[in-house]
């Protein structure tokens, strides 16, 4: 029996001894019913990917279970079991470990329930679908924007979590950009590291131990999210290098974006999360009537299929529009993320509101 398989086998040993596991009946009245399994809630991110796609999805007319796995591996496995014997029409799937999730994938199709991989794919699997930014992009915005500003010196790449294929995704972009200024001599890369579950407390030790080998000389920090930047940059404080190390991100949450007006974080990539939810929400309806095929923009081979997919474009967001874009959008407001900053630097009021128009 493969190593998917027992797993599966054993988690439905547990099924009913997770909390969070019970849920009320499918509602009567004919709605879809889409099975909503996410990796975690316990970052703002995906608190808000929650509530933009189950609004979108009531809206439309559709009825959403949610399920929070906590990046528990057996944990999703038997949510995401106990969501088809709800009789779900369709399973929407962030995956903690793409490749575990695959058995997901496996039993749904057994019940006749399509899948979609929502921001992360799940790897050797028939997927359904893939919708999530083009993630490769995000790492050549984040390594274009160091190397415009720091061509030359030490720079310090910090991954996320190796068992999420997006890391994956995000050092290819950053290396895209960056190996040719390496192999010009012109960027050293002092030390490369990846953060277990993309937990900060990991990336803050992995640039304490790249500024002590180095003395202190490093130019910039690739961090490939701001959880992960929010550690680099409690280490660069201790040594007061905070604002003098560049700094990279990812997400835009509101302390990322308060860092970045306060000139210890250089940069975030945004990611219109509602754009992407509403999307997904749409899509997952599109599916479940089977009318017709969704429309899809490219293709992502997730090591067995070339998974039809639905990348969106991500935004590079510093100091000079912060207004124009995060806050525009309402994805956070200008008192949230100036609050740090004195009074009399906060954008004026007319600014702002020509932003949002």
């Amino acid at each position: 029996m493969s190593p998917l398989r027992i797993l599966t086998s054993a988690v439905l040993l547990i099924l009913f001894l997770v909390p969070g596991c019970s849920q009320p009946d499918k509602k009567d009245g004919g709605k879809p019913l889409i099975g909503l399994a996410m990796e975690t809630l316990k970052e703002e991110r995906w608190q808000r990917d929650r509530d933009f796609f189950v609004a979108a999805a009531e809206r439309l007319g559709a009825d959403v279970i949610v399920q929070s796995a906590n990046g528990d591996d057996a944990r999703q496995i038997a949510q995401c079991e106990n969501l088809l014997t709800q009789k779900v029409d369709i399973l929407v799937v962030v995956p903690h470990n793409g490749k575990i999730a695959a058995a997901v994938v496996e039993m749904a199709h057994k019940s006749g329930v399509k899948v979609i991989a929502y921001d992360r794919i799940i790897n050797d699997s028939d997927l359904d679908l893939y919708i999530s930014f083009d993630n490769e992009r995000v790492g050549e915005l984040q390594g274009e924007y160091l190397v415009t500003r720091a061509p030359r010196g030490n720079y310090v790449l910090i991954g996320g979590a190796p068992t999420d294929y997006n890391s994956i995704l995000f050092r290819k972009g950053q290396m895209n950009v960056l190996r040719p200024l390496v192999d010009k001599g012109d960027i050293t890369i002092v030390a490369d590291q990846w953060a277990k579950d993309w937990q900060p407390i990991e990336a803050l030790k992995h640039t304490e131990n790249a500024l002590t080998q180095n003395r202190n000389n490093v130019t910039a920090v690739v961090a490939s999210n701001d959880g992960t930047a929010s550690g680099a940059i409690q280490a660069l404080e201790e040594q007061g290098l905070a604002g003098k190390v560049l700094v990279s991100g990812q997400d835009a949450e509101l302390s990322a974006c308060q860092r970045v007006v306060q000139g210890t974080q250089a940069m975030t990539v945004y990611k219109p999360v509602r754009k992407l939810a509403e999307k997904a929400a749409e899509v997952a309806i599109t599916m479940i009537s089977g009318k017709h095929a969704p429309e899809t923009n490219r293709t992502v081979n997730n090591g067995k299929i070339d998974v039809p997919s639905i990348l969106l474009e991500p935004i590079t967001v510093d100091k000079s529009n912060m207004v124009q874009t995060v806050i525009a959008d309402g994805f956070h407001k200008v008192e949230e993320v100036y609050k740090n900053v004195p009074r009399q630097q906060w954008p004026d009021t007319q600014a702002v509101s020509e932003a949002r128009r």
